[in-house]
């Protein structure tokens, strides 16, 4: 496909396409528009479409290549597991940090390698570990090939590694194609 094609004002592509490039973040965006409005009114609406509709076709040509999502399904069970995980690391870190000394802590730094190829997969597995309490990704190496994580308590690194991986990179690599 020429660089061309990709362009959201490009002629090959079909009109509703030029106008909303991408759909599902249009319908998202007015969603929550109406979510921080807290309320239905006909002028409400028609600002969160209006929002829906130009932040996606202005913010378009930063990411021409689109990732493709293999399952929406497996997209929805995946922020549900981080969703439960957050809450669940949550309760732990608490525990840990009220009633455990820092002593026995076993605080460390482990490296992820990494299966994925997708930037946007790799993003989204390192915003995840990030937001769940006890962990932080903080940086990925020069060759995209790996993630080192600091994890608050981890008395064994390859079971971290291991749980990261089958919990989060395995669906992600079942998600994105």
């Amino acid at each position: 496909m020429t660089p061309q094609a990709h362009t959201p004002n490009s002629p090959t592509r079909p009109l509703l396409q030029r106008w909303v490039p991408h759909p599902l973040l249009t319908l998202i965006l007015t969603l929550v528009w109406m979510l921080l409005i807290n309320g239905f009114h006909l002028g409400g609406l028609v600002l969160g479409l209006g929002l829906g509709l130009v932040i996606p076709r202005l913010t378009a040509s930063f990411w021409p290549d689109r990732p493709d999502i293999r399952s929406y399904g497996k997209a929805a069970a995946y922020v549900l597991v981080v969703i439960w995980d957050i809450i669940a690391a949550n309760l732990q870190v608490a525990r840990i940090i009220l009633l455990r000394p820092v002593s026995n802590l076993n605080t460390r730094w482990v490296v992820l390698p990494l299966e994925l190829q997708n930037p946007e997969a790799i993003t989204i597995l390192a915003g995840t570990i990030t937001m769940t309490p006890g962990t932080v990704s903080c940086d990925l190496a020069a060759d995209g090939k790996s993630l080192l994580v600091h994890c608050l308590d981890a008395p064994d690194a390859a079971a971290a590694v291991q749980d990261m991986k089958t919990r989060y990179e395995s669906r992600l690599k079942e998600i994105f194609a």
